[in-house]
């Protein structure tokens, strides 16, 4: 059996230092790994919110010619005063 020998000072601060640094890594790399996820989980969030609101907005295309469809059958062609409530007809 041979004998044991020990690491000098220097030798053994190299080996700590090396695997200090591995769990340093490590340890920044779990924290990337969540900064992703927890950035991919708001892009998801905005993805969603940004889908509602393109669906109400179409909706409210949808609403508003159907509304210009029902003034104009009942009224014809023409403007919309909103300050006065007035409707003026449109000129042939």
């Amino acid at each position: 059996m041979s004998k044991t020998q020990k690491f000098t000072t220097e030798e053994l601060k190299q080996i700590t230092d090396l695997r200090d640094g591995h769990g340093q890594k490590i340890n920044e790399f779990g924290q990337i790994e969540l900064e992703l996820l927890l950035a991919n989980q708001r892009l998801e969030a905005l993805q969603e919110a940004r889908d509602d609101v393109r669906a109400q907005y179409i909706s409210l295309q949808q609403q508003e010619k159907q509304l210009v469809a029902d003034l104009n059958k009942n009224y014809g062609e023409g403007t919309v005063d909103l300050e006065s409530g007035e409707f003026v007809p449109k000129s042939v």
